[in-house]
């Protein structure tokens, strides 16, 4: 956007309502808070929605820790912003006001705490804005666009919606080469891919199926089945395949645990691990998923946890470096 974005647009009735369907400490304050009090924000956000995220930061440099919340932030907001308001109209306005946001942050003259601790993590790591405002893409689309006709429809919808947040990691862990931004595109879109397949009958209720059209057809699948929860041997079968074509993404990015330093390595490992897990979940399951989610088990993920803190306890792979690429 070229326009200065020193304020934000009058909220109109439908932006109201929607904000109105939102924790009240998302909206927008008219002056912004201290850096304190908007790094303290960030944390809390990221601590007390995430369960996941906060187990990954054991794992993470305490330097670096800080700026995970600030990332984690924004992108836990966006995402409600296009999710859990329930209206379109509504949606699209918030996130519009989001996006003026993130150009305030970058024109150093944002109000929301989570811009103002945002903008001390851009600084530092030299963040391109559009690695922020690409998610704000996949954010709108949803809105309007609820089918894919292609697998590569899905693809180029989770180069916005998966693949930045990799990218965020990487300038944040110090990479910002394009060959581990490439290795890393296939471990997010892997992640993005399970997570739609464990998830169909949860997004068919959203209106929403993220299984490629041609899939449908091509194994003989009605969007009726999905709707009356029909899990049909021909159903099961398409899964089988979606299910492989993920595990191909996840290997094709495994290198990048490699080419990372140690303590990066380790949250890597476990989030690639724990996808992989979704999809050995939904295959136990015989690849039924319509009606009954599959679900990682405790004590599962208790084992991911505790080979990753043995790991970082062993320090296993410290001495690998960084190999290839530059880092900063």
């Amino acid at each position: 956007m070229t326009q200065l974005a020193t304020q934000n647009p009058p909220l109109t009735a439908s932006a109201e309502l929607g904000w109105s369907r939102l924790p009240a400490s998302y909206a927008i304050p008219t002056t912004p808070p201290t850096l304190a009090e908007a790094r303290e924000y960030c944390a809390r956000l990221a601590r007390t929605h995430y369960e996941n995220f906060s187990v990954a930061s054991w794992f993470l440099p305490r330097r670096l820790r800080q700026h995970f919340f600030n990332v984690y932030a924004y992108c836990r907001i966006s995402d409600d912003l296009g999710d859990e308001v329930g209206d379109t109209a509504a949606s699209l306005e918030l996130l519009d006001q989001w996006q003026y946001e993130l150009d305030a942050c970058y024109e150093g003259v944002p109000k929301h705490p989570v811009f103002v601790a945002l903008a001390e993590t851009v600084r530092t790591f030299d963040i391109p804005k559009h690695e922020f405002s690409d998610l704000l893409i996949a954010f709108r689309q949803d809105q309007t666009v609820t089918r894919f006709e292609t697998f590569d429809d899905v693809l180029a919808y989770c180069h916005y919606s998966a693949n930045p947040v990799g990218h965020l990691v990487l300038y944040l862990c110090g990479y910002r080469d394009p060959e581990r931004q490439q290795l890393s595109d296939f471990t997010c879109t892997a992640l993005q891919l399970a997570n739609f397949w464990q998830d169909v009958t949860v997004d068919y209720a959203k209106g929403r199926i993220y299984l490629p059209l041609e899939d449908l057809r091509r194994f003989h699948v009605s969007e009726d089945d999905i709707a009356r929860n029909q899990n049909t041997p021909a159903f099961c079968a398409m899964m089988k395949f979606e299910v492989e074509r993920a595990r191909d993404w996840f290997r094709q990015g495994l290198p990048l645990i490699g080419n990372v330093d140690h303590e990066l390595a380790i949250d890597l490992d476990l989030f690639s691990r724990g996808g992989q897990e979704i999809l050995h979940a939904i295959e136990k399951q015989g690849f039924a998923v319509l009606g009954n989610r599959p679900a990682i088990s405790n004590p599962r993920k208790l084992a991911l946890v505790a080979r990753a803190a043995l790991g970082k306890l062993l320090g296993v792979g410290a001495t690998r470096g960084a190999k290839g690429g530059a880092k900063a």
